[in-house]
């Protein structure tokens, strides 16, 4: 248990991306479009502090690309991995809680969130699993 002590803190740190509100509007902004900080404060309504703060803790964590575009900069999600784990969070908790008074409401935000959003690309092969890295790590260190 202890050589994935490495593991563990780094998918913890990459969790820690979607446990601020703020942070996930920020994503669903740049999910799918690049968009200015002005444009992402316009979406989310945020300030534009807090949204450069989230942008810019984004792109260092490597999940969000910036291109410099004249003054501008301009951000977009590139870690696909990221949006389909928020995605399938929203839908999940959507339909634990359609019984609830809280429900309807998050039904609505949720058929929301699903109409803005645009179609996910299809599924990539290529792109590394769990089972896939302690399949190769195994693998690895076979003699």
């Amino acid at each position: 248990m202890e050589e994935l002590g490495p593991v563990f803190d780094k998918v913890a740190r990459y969790f820690s991306l979607l446990s601020d509100a703020s942070r996930l509007k920020v994503i669903h902004s740049i999910c799918h479009v690049e968009q200015s900080v002005n444009e992402v404060v316009a979406a989310t309504g945020l300030s534009q502090s807090t949204v450069s703060r989230h942008l810019a803790n984004l792109h260092l964590s490597g999940v969000a690309s910036r291109r410099k575009a004249g003054a501008q900069a301009r951000y977009a999600i590139t870690d696909r991995t990221l949006t389909e784990i928020c995605r399938s969070a929203c839908v999940s908790l959507v339909s634990r809680e359609l019984d609830t008074r809280e429900g309807a409401a998050l039904h609505q935000g949720a058929a929301r969130f699903m109409r803005d959003a645009a179609p996910e690309p299809t599924l990539n092969l290529a792109t590394p699993t769990y089972a896939a890295f302690a399949a190769g790590r195994e693998g690895h260190n076979a003699p």
